[in-house]
């Protein structure tokens, strides 16, 4: 049975492993969730990611992934660098795949908090997760208090801004839950006015057929929409507009985590070695990154969209 100093115990480890934060929430129904879900696939905001159709109910109720689950273990990781891109006119890479791919660098560190859950709390069983199943995490990661959901539609915590991965850990051991904050983007429409495609049709719904990540990442056609062709603002893969106007973002220090440390190069190439990469210097750069789930035709793809008209 879990005592009401496993929940302390449990986030203790989490920072120990070099999260940077952690909250934890009860194991229930996400019914407005659901509800927005329900509206935002209604309407084709998911554009082409029709896995977001399916295993509907499991993404509002952790227990349909977990028998028994009774917690939501929250996590979050600061991925905000030190050093940015030095060529000003080179094609623009987001923050986020400056380093190793966050899947494997948070997973491993999930794996090592369930381990030391399973030993703390005996019969205690779980899973962990980390935008890899269909789980709701911006939501869980808000109901634990580690922040609020912006009109982004991502999270944002007022200690770490919106520059964080998240992570989940559902458990069978009730514990300890946290309050959530409240919402403080206040009349703030910094990325809603900033977004140059006009993505965020309202505050936390994101229309993905017009969003830059998803056409630069997720979009694996041939061809890039033409009404939004010089409305990308020179990005390559990913974007940080939205974020990068955010307030919450303006004093946030650099992360320290050596798997987020950029490839030997990657931030000083000017555009004309951008636009003259090789499939060599691809698979060097980006073996471990997260930019390999574009392949090197998508990239190049980009890349050639990205050329003026």
């Amino acid at each position: 049975m879990a005592s009401p100093s496993h929940s302390q115990e449990i986030k203790s480890e989490a920072l120990r492993l070099g999260f940077s934060d952690c909250g934890i929430s009860a194991a229930d129904y996400l019914e407005t969730d659901a509800s927005r879900l329900k509206d935002w696939l209604s309407k084709g905001r998911n554009a082409s990611l029709k896995y977001m159709e399916n295993h509907f109910d499991k993404r509002c109720d952790p227990r349909l992934l977990v028998e028994g689950a009774k917690s939501v273990v929250s996590v979050i990781l600061n991925y905000y660098p030190a050093e940015k891109q030095s060529d000003p006119n080179a094609p623009v890479l987001a923050k986020y795949a400056y380093g190793q791919d966050y899947h494997d660098v948070v997973r491993d560190k999930l794996k090592q908090l369930l381990e030391y859950t399973r030993k703390l709390i005996p019969g205690c069983e779980g899973r962990v997760f980390t935008d890899s199943a269909p789980v709701l995490e911006h939501a869980w990661a808000s109901r634990s208090g580690l922040g609020w959901i912006g009109k982004n539609s991502l999270l944002l915590s007022e200690r770490f801004g919106s520059f964080v991965f998240i992570g989940e850990m559902i458990v069978t051991a009730g514990l300890e839950y946290d309050k959530a904050v409240n919402d403080m983007c206040g009349s703030c429409r910094n990325c809603i006015t900033s977004c140059p495609t006009g993505a965020i049709v309202a505050d936390r719904v994101v229309d993905a057929g017009k969003c830059i990540s998803y056409h630069t990442i997720e979009n694996k056609g041939s061809e890039m929409p033409a009404d939004l062709k010089d409305k990308f603002k020179n990005r390559v893969f990913g974007c940080d507009i939205c974020q990068d106007v955010c307030p919450w973002n303006k004093k946030i220090s650099p992360h320290e985590v050596p798997d987020f440390s950029p490839a030997p190069g990657l931030l000083s190439m000017n555009a004309k070695e951008w636009h003259e990469m090789d499939r060599g210097v691809f698979n060097t750069l980006f073996r471990d990154s997260a930019v390999k789930r574009a392949k090197y035709e998508g990239l190049k793809r980009n890349l050639e969209f990205l050329k003026p008209s």
